[in-house]
């Protein structure tokens, strides 16, 4: 019998991600009425946005027809439409939760989530009833090769099913699937890296490195230029991460160095917007304090964009592409410092040739070590910290690139005096430069309170000038 005027309520189960809603029914002397889905209460109650695409009805005539134990690579939500049916779910996911059971009897007055991965089975309680479930891809015959299966009689999971098994209506194929000690689990979504070859690439390589769920792609493996390299089956990945840009700051403002910048950074990063909203991917994107003209002291996330020069431009666009992204995580920094030529690395080297250089002074911001973006980066995904721009630099007091140059000297043993100042003006007269934002540094209130702290500046360009190799 239909329990009616439930509210409407989610409880956890022993399953990650496995969900028991109770639905509010409203009956009388005719039947009765139920919003089965109803997506703006179900979201307030934390269930995932997971964008249902296909509605299947179970129709059973008889009590005790059983079907499973059927893991499926996408994501359902499962309601009875008439009669009563005990479930039984088992984690067949890769991770610590492997093989983990939980079963309920349900009625129509409840509702059940079930991420991909975690196997479904159903016994049927009366006669003549019928589930529904909401799924998130369209079933084919090829994504049947992806599914995982699990003997319903399996002994470890002990299942205690209300009708036994001899006496049940079993398909053959349930009844040939492997026990849980020969399942294979069924292997995460992945995070896709672009750009895995750069400076922040290669922070991201050793951030993940030993991670099987996460590939990285560089320019010969994914060429953000070339349609052809977005073709693929999207429904195995859970995440894109864009560390791949045109940054030739100064060249940008050239006729051909313009087409680039607007076709890596704009029209690419649209091509992966697309990808992701179609996909419910999560796509994170750098930023840079380019997209600002340096008139504000301290940036925040929400200031909005006044770009001096093409890069710039072209960052602002992206991002302003990116931020339409149901899920989306625009990481903004400054000054990035990494494994490959930067300025560190090339003060070090005037310094180890004994060069006295001239170094702008009127420029003030602070660095962003390459080893802090990507372990941010890490954070945001893991956490599930809320959609958005972070500002991600280093922390510690601001400094002009003279300063930091003077630090470097200091750090090889050359006298902080060796570097003189001068000003963003006379330093590139008579040149051919994107004009440069005076001011860079970025409020790193919003990354701290999602729970991450970057290292300090100075005492990661100490570590950095230690260990890294004269350009």
């Amino acid at each position: 019998m239909v329990e009616f005027s439930k509210a409407l309520t989610a409880r956890e189960t022993a399953i990650p991600g496995v969900v028991l809603y109770d639905l509010p029914v409203h009956g009388d002397n005719r039947g009765w009425f139920k919003e089965n889905w109803q997506r703006e209460k179900m979201l307030a109650l934390g269930l995932p946005d997971f964008g249902p695409v296909q509605n299947n009805i179970s129709f059973n005539e008889k009590a005790g027809t059983t079907r499973g134990i059927h893991a499926e690579p996408w994501d359902k939500y499962i309601s009875v439409a008439t009669g009563r049916i005990f479930g039984a779910w088992v984690d067949l996911r890769e991770g610590p939760s492997f093989g983990t059971v939980f079963t309920a009897e349900l009625d129509p007055s409840q509702a059940i989530f079930i991420p991909r991965g975690v196997g479904n089975a159903f016994q049927t309680l009366e006669d003549n009833t019928a589930y529904t479930y909401l799924v998130n891809d369209h079933w084919s015959a090829d994504a049947q090769g992806q599914y995982t299966f699990l003997n319903l009689a399996d002994e470890t999971a002990a299942i205690e099913w209300p009708i036994p098994l001899e006496q049940a209506e079993l398909s053959d194929k349930d009844k040939a699937h492997p026990r849980l000690a020969d399942v294979v689990p069924m292997k995460p979504r992945r995070i896709l890296v672009l750009g895995a070859d750069g400076q922040l690439g290669k922070a991201l390589r050793k951030t993940y490195d030993g991670d099987a769920s996460v590939e990285f792609a560089g320019r010969a493996e994914f060429d953000l230029a070339d349609p052809a390299s977005y073709e693929r089956n999207w429904k195995n990945y859970s995440a894109i991460i864009n560390a791949a840009a045109y940054t030739a700051v100064d060249a940008a403002e050239t006729p051909e160095g313009r087409r680039i910048a607007w076709e890596i950074n704009v029209s690419a990063v649209a091509r992966l917007a697309r990808v992701a909203a179609q996909n419910r991917l999560t796509l994170v994107h750098v930023s840079s304090d380019y997209v600002f003209d340096g008139t504000v002291q301290t940036h925040t996330e929400d200031e909005p964009f006044s770009p001096l020069g093409v890069y710039g431009q072209t960052k602002a666009a992206g991002d302003a592409v990116v931020s339409v992204v149901p899920q989306h995580y625009i990481v903004r920094t400054s000054w990035v410092i990494g494994e490959g030529s930067n300025f560190v690395r090339t003060m070090a080297s005037l310094a180890e040739r004994g060069i006295s250089p001239s170094v702008v002074n009127d420029q003030i911001g602070r660095l962003s070590f390459t080893e802090d973006i990507a372990a941010g980066i890490a954070h945001l995904l893991a956490s599930g910290a809320p959609y958005g721009t972070y500002n991600l630099s280093n922390t510690g007091e601001p400094a002009s690139w003279a300063e930091i140059a003077a630090s470097v000297y200091e750090l090889t043993g050359k006298p902080r005096g060796a570097v003189s100042g001068v000003s963003t003006e006379e330093y590139f007269r008579d040149k051919d430069a994107a004009p440069r934002p005076l001011n860079s540094a970025l409020d790193l209130g919003r990354i701290e309170a999602a729970g991450f702290r970057p290292g300090d500046a100075g005492e990661r360009l100490a570590d950095y000038v230690a260990g890294a190799p004269n350009a």
